[in-house]
């Protein structure tokens, strides 16, 4: 729905909204917000409400720390769970400097910016449709998060079995409220894990969407005295959570990946574009999978991908192509995980297919067996490579990646990896459990 200033204003009063969340995204990918009364939603929509950046990861040095919010009118919503005590409504903000432009750290506005160097080479749209899992933990006699799962359910199990599956339709229920088509919600594979899908959107709507989500799960969840986690491996030896992102590139024409008379019923676009993003794939990974605990997920026998291959039908490699065809036809990379910034994914996965389509990339032969079965021979054999396993194996990766690195603009790139560099170097310099439980004693 299209909103002007003048109808929010009404839409305020009318619903009698107490306080307006204005809210971004920070390069780690988490949601921050400046909340003020519904006094200052004039002020606020004329885009004059400041806040310091120099606070935020990844934004601004602090002798340069003024930033402008530029509410998104589109991305307004009162969230159903505040009525009692006062209606609290969103906005979502882009960012920017105190010259009024575009805030080059800011995460949505660097998709923005990608998304018009692909309007430049000739496309109108990118969809985007997730498919976000998480986890869902008991809390303790003090409200903190504990290890113990809330079921012992499986795949597609339902209730008494699921006992997640009333805190999950109350999820779906508030989504539904806030505009979401939800698409399906289900018990997934490991227990007290979950996967809800709704219908896919533009980039930009699509990565607000998945912020908005991660709210309303972690929101609800409590309300059931349960604590939601988008943790990509929680648990050693189960799965873990993925965000699989379906993504499809249209053009005046419709869906640029379809042709009927091509192999597979996928144009020749379809076929570059997938070759761009595997053959830059241990480049973005870093981004798609930001965190040290990102790559206790990407190893064989838990449904995540390791290998840099792709398959019509075959859903262990990197990526998939689903057997819908016409508008319907997508790409779908299987290693994005739920911990990642999805405006920066976005980006650098668009990136990352437009330069295979710009340079006519030749797509290897896809791998229709499981990968995972097949001997470090086979793989050589067939030409297949393998994700980076370790977070500082990924920024190595990405540091030699050009066409990733402009996806994330100097300033973003900078940033990120100083932070990740940050995080790699506390995990490596920390003694954990495991090194204490096998050499305390032996040595």
């Amino acid at each position: 729905m299209s909103y002007s200033k003048e109808d929010l204003l009404a839409i305020a009063e009318a619903e009698h909204v107490k306080f307006i969340r204005l809210q971004f995204t920070d390069v780690n990918g988490t949601i921050k917000n400046v909340e003020v009364p519904v006094s200052q939603l004039d002020k606020a929509l004329s885009n004059k409400m400041m806040f310091d950046g120099s606070s935020i990861d990844g934004f601004t040095r602090i002798e340069e720390s003024d930033m402008l919010l530029y509410p998104d009118f589109n991305t307004w919503v009162i969230f159903p769970w505040t009525a009692e005590k006062g209606k609290v409504a969103r906005l979502i903000c882009d960012v920017y400097t105190p010259n009024l432009q575009p805030f080059a750290g800011d995460p949505r506005m660097n998709l923005k910016r990608v998304l018009e160097e692909m309007k430049a080479e000739g496309f109108t749209s990118f969809n985007l449709g997730p498919e976000p899992e998480f986890f869902l933990f008991k809390l303790d006699e003090n409200g903190k998060p504990t290890l113990e799962l809330n079921d012992n359910a499986g795949y597609f199990d339902l209730a008494p079995t699921d006992l997640g599956e009333n805190c999950r339709r109350d999820i779906v229920l508030e989504l539904e409220s806030m505009g979401f088509e939800i698409e399906a919600s289900h018990h997934e594979v490991a227990s007290g894990q979950h996967e809800i899908d709704w219908k896919y959107a533009d980039a930009v709507s699509a990565c607000d969407n998945i912020q908005t989500f991660k709210l309303v799960v972690k929101t609800i969840a409590r309300k059931h005295g349960l604590h939601a986690t988008f943790m990509p491996k929680p648990i050693y030896g189960i799965n873990g959570s993925g965000m699989h992102f379906n993504m499809s590139l249209f053009n005046e024409k419709g869906n640029a990946f379809y042709d009927e008379k091509g192999k597979d019923g996928l144009s020749e676009k379809a076929y570059q574009f997938i070759a761009g993003i595997l053959h830059h794939a241990k480049g973005y990974t870093a981004i798609t999978n930001p965190t040290v605990n990102s790559y206790k997920r990407l190893v064989p026998g838990y449904e995540a991908p390791s290998y840099i291959a792709w398959s019509a039908s075959n859903r262990s490699p990197l990526v998939r192509i689903p057997s819908s065809r016409g508008l319907s036809t997508r790409v779908e990379l299987r290693s994005v995980d739920p911990s990642a910034n999805p405006y920066l994914s976005m980006a650098v996965v668009l990136r990352a297919g437009l330069d295979g389509i710009k340079r006519q990339l030749e797509v290897p032969a896809p791998v229709d067996r499981n990968i995972y079965s097949m001997t470090a021979e086979e793989l050589a054999e067939n030409g297949i490579d393998h994700l980076p396993s370790d977070l500082s194996r990924a920024i190595e990766a990405l540091s030699t990646d050009q066409t990733v690195i402009d996806g994330l603009g100097e300033h973003i790139y900078a940033n990120f990896v100083e932070l990740k560099n940050l995080e790699w170097d506390s995990y490596r310099t920390t003694v954990h459990a495991w090194e204490q439980e096998q050499y305390l004693e032996l040595y």
